[in-house]
């Protein structure tokens, strides 16, 4: 699956997962993605990733994301709400990994253009009414280039 993810793709600025090992997501685990850019003169798309499985008991998906500088400043945050399946038929969304295993790329950051190069970094939050979200299996992040996107 690694070679999957790290294949061929000249988009790509930087791209990273953090698996959940025991397939859910505990509040407590707040995955954070450390990322350089190096040129800020150009724009960027940045998307949050979610694997999850059919498990996965809710349609829905509320998490927040929080985007700070080299020193810790705070530059966005959004609360995300995605769906994961089809609210009226159940049907899972996303693109179909191995099985039971669905990829959705969640876009944060549209044609964003970044102050100043360095060091940036973004913490997920899990946003739901339960501690534990069972059949999350991942949270990434993944920062392109805007004008090489599809």
């Amino acid at each position: 699956m690694a070679i999957l993810v790290t294949g061929c793709d000249d988009n790509r600025v930087y791209e990273q997962y953090t698996d959940f090992e025991k397939g859910y997501w505990l509040v407590n685990d707040k995955p954070e993605f450390e990322f350089t850019i190096q040129n800020p003169g150009i724009r960027y798309n940045v998307y949050g990733n979610v694997r999850n499985a059919v498990s996965y008991p809710w349609s829905r998906l509320f998490m927040t994301y929080y985007l700070q500088d080299s020193i810790g400043n705070q530059i966005q945050k959004n609360l995300i709400n995605e769906f994961l399946f089809d609210a009226k038929s159940g049907k899972p969304l996303g693109n179909s990994g191995l099985g039971d295993i669905y990829d959705h790329r969640i876009l944060l950051l549209k044609n964003y253009q970044f102050a100043k190069p360095g060091k940036y970094k973004v913490k997920f939050e899990q946003y739901m009414r339960t501690d534990t979200l069972q059949g999350i299996l991942a949270v990434g992040l993944r920062v392109e280039h805007a004008e090489q996107a599809n």
